[in-house]
């Protein structure tokens, strides 16, 4: 056999072991639920910027995007910037890499490669530090809900003419708001793209670690992904690109990352 190839089944072994190992799982799923009463996620950045992030996802963040290689990456809620400038980073390197397979001279600021990111409210010290990094010519801001009208109106237009798009959704973690982005943003996706949405851990927390939070238990991602995906099953629905819209939950990337903020998270348009 191909030795790169046997390496790969080799992988892909290991990934459906740890899958099928619930006492594995588990603890994992306790060491998540125990980092976040030490704030963990809130401790990294990325090229200089908080991402808010367990570091696990922002690894499957970066595999995703060098394999499906969108044009476009729409993210909803903004925080710091730190994911705006993760995907942003991850443009400029397939901006790099095309030109050096091309053997062409790369202009950083030609490429149409963006990230699209929104949120309800963008503080003056995250805009400023943000439209101060070295990326931020791949970067554009929208303020207000990701659900209103207007606002999704805006994203819509700049997702006209891209052909590979990405999403990932991170905004407010409520069932009822999610499921409207998941309605407006998820058609968005091209096909062999993902929609991501983070946070869907929520529902596998006890109670009271959402207590001052106005989603929880039985409210919030993980619920509004269940029920977009049986909507999708009873009702269909129609991409952006005319196609049927089905989704897939990839548990491969997942079970290979193990520690994820967002089990049932990872929807890949198929």
């Amino acid at each position: 056999m191909d030795p790169v190839e046997h390496f790969r089944d080799y992988v892909a072994n290991n990934i459906r072991e740890i899958g099928e190992d619930r006492d594995f799982i588990g603890l994992s799923n306790i060491w998540v639920r125990e980092s976040i009463r030490h704030r963990y996620a809130q401790n990294f950045t990325w090229l200089g910027r908080p991402i808010i992030q367990v570091p696990q996802d922002t690894y499957a963040i970066q595999e995703l995007i060098w394999t499906c290689r969108p044009d476009l990456v729409i993210e909803t809620g903004i925080a710091h910037g730190g994911s705006l400038v993760m995907s942003a980073s991850m443009l400029a390197m397939l901006d790099y890499c095309d030109a050096v397979q091309a053997g062409t001279v790369l202009d950083p600021k030609a490429s149409r490669r963006k990230v699209v990111g929104v949120d309800i409210d963008i503080r003056a010290h995250n805009r400023a530090a943000i439209e101060a990094h070295p990326l931020t010519h791949k970067i554009h801001t929208i303020q207000g809900s990701s659900v209103a009208d207007d606002v999704f109106a805006q994203v819509k237009a700049h997702a006209e003419g891209y052909d590979r798009v990405m999403v990932f959704l991170d905004s407010n973690h409520t069932h009822e708001h999610v499921l409207a982005e998941l309605e407006l943003y998820a058609p968005l996706t091209s096909k062999g793209s993902y929609c991501v949405v983070w946070d869907t851990g929520v529902e596998d927390l006890p109670a009271d670690m959402c207590a001052d939070r106005p989603w929880g238990k039985g409210d919030n991602p993980k619920t509004a992904v269940w029920e977009y995906m049986k909507r999708l099953e009873s009702e269909g629905r129609t991409a952006r690109d005319g196609e049927p819209l089905k989704f897939a939950y990839d548990k491969t990337i997942e079970n290979k990352i193990t520690i994820t903020a967002s089990p049932d998270g990872f929807l890949k348009r198929v």
